[in-house]
């Protein structure tokens, strides 16, 4: 009887706990792509190198019977390698989008979509998308501050093992 309690006390306090946090969209821009008026949403603006956000993707008379691609363009090499179908954002069901994404590259970036649906292809660019530098400290200065507590250990573990030379105890009768 205790077990079934904690059970059930464990999957009725799970339930909220595992809900995914809502699409906060902040900041909006209108792309026409063909025939299509598609909204791009942005969960965080200004947009900074090396911070993950969400992009939305939605045509103005919903994703329902269309398709589509993405290219990224600009200085990140990584984000802007190929050309990528647009999927259901994992949170916004109703609506394309990426999921915590990031930039890692300061600079101007567009985002060329094609559509194909009921009214056509579709083809545009949403262009002069300023992506602003990474937010902190340098990368290098960020690494360094966080490794010195691994040193300081990999320093008191040798010290330790020199002290006690494993190898030269003797064996316990």
């Amino acid at each position: 009887m205790i077990l079934l309690a904690l059970s059930a006390l464990t999957l009725f306090t799970a339930g909220p706990a595992a809900a995914y946090q809502p699409v906060n969209i902040v900041h909006t821009e209108k792309v026409q792509v063909g025939p299509y008026d598609l909204t791009v949403g942005f969960t965080t603006w200004p947009i900074r190198a090396m911070q993950s956000l969400d992009f939305t993707f939605l045509p103005a008379d919903g994703i329902a019977g269309k398709s589509g691609t993405l290219k990224i363009n600009g200085p990140d090499r990584r984000a802007t390698r190929r050309v990528q179908p647009l999927v259901r954002h994992p949170r916004m069901r109703d609506s394309w989008g990426l999921d915590v994404k990031s930039l890692n590259a300061p600079g101007t970036y567009s985002f060329t979509f094609t559509i194909d649906g009921p009214q056509g292809h579709g083809q545009g660019t949403l262009v002069g998308v300023q992506v602003l530098n990474q937010p902190g400290p340098p990368l290098a200065l960020s690494w360094t501050l966080g490794l010195l507590p691994l040193a300081g250990l990999l320093i008191f573990v040798v010290i330790v093992w020199r002290r006690l030379r494993p190898g030269r105890l003797p064996l316990p009768l």
